[in-house]
């Protein structure tokens, strides 16, 4: 396959930026859209060239840290991590237009890379349990309903990666911070905090500068992992009674 890539280019947090156009030749469809990527930048490396940065770790679709926009779809178009989008749902010939995730609350590093620490900040806010040090309690100590451990395993599968943030016409985190809601307002281990985390998990997300929602449901459509805007009501019912 060969490619023409329209890649956003930004030497850093403070520099302008702009699409930068590659061709790339000999892609198979086998390859994963970061494996492209690696072959784009091996042929910038020898030609003297800075090489695109962007985020990745596992590549293996578990860690989230792969985010990028792809023809204007978070991650591109499989409902999957980009790490495991491959080069086969597109066609020879194609132009193709990467870009990092656009909001405010994620300020781009360089090129590709963006500042998601802002997630970081929204659990650090409560997105915890209340547990006594020493060592790991009986693991049947405290009985679990099958019903709202599954419920919890479901949302805890939230990797962070932003999609949900990139996808909203507003930027809105409030899949990502219904999801962390929700995982931990259902177990009787998260009880403690229950009435009062929904609310300073959504404070921590207005003061990082996330929009609002307006359920328009792009960010359930981007989740790699299949998290719904039952969440997001989730949230916004624990944020009621959270201050009863």
């Amino acid at each position: 396959m060969n490619l023409t890539l329209r890649i956003w280019r930004q030497a850093g947090p403070d520099a302008s930026g702009a699409l930068t156009t590659y061709q790339v030749t000999g892609i198979s469809p086998d390859m994963s859209f970061l494996e492209m990527l690696d072959t784009l930048n091996e042929e910038l490396i020898l030609r003297g060239e800075q090489p695109v940065a962007f985020d990745h770790d596992c590549r293996e679709g578990i860690c989230g840290a792969c985010g990028m926009v792809i023809n204007g779809q978070a991650h591109g178009p499989e409902r999957t991590t980009t790490c495991q989008l491959h080069m086969r749902h597109f066609q020879d010939g194609d132009v193709i237009d990467v870009e990092p995730w656009r909001s405010g609350a994620f300020p781009v590093v360089k090129d590709l890379v963006v500042d998601r620490s802002a997630f970081d900040r929204i659990i650090g806010a409560g997105g915890y349990i209340s547990a006594p040090t020493g060592s790991a309690p009986e693991a049947h100590a405290t009985p679990v309903p099958k019903e709202a451990a599954d419920l919890a395993f479901e949302h805890a599968e939230c990797i962070g990666c932003g999609a949900c943030v990139a996808a909203c016409p507003n930027g809105s985190a409030m899949l990502f911070t219904s999801a962390k809601v929700v995982h931990l307002n259902v177990l009787p281990q998260g009880a403690p905090e229950r009435r009062s985390r929904a609310r300073a998990l959504v404070g921590a997300m207005d003061a990082e500068g996330f929009g609002g929602c307006t359920n328009t449901g792009e960010c359930a459509t981007a989740c790699p992992k299949g998290i719904g805007l039952n969440a997001i009501a989730t949230l916004n019912r624990e944020f009621l009674l959270g201050g009863r």
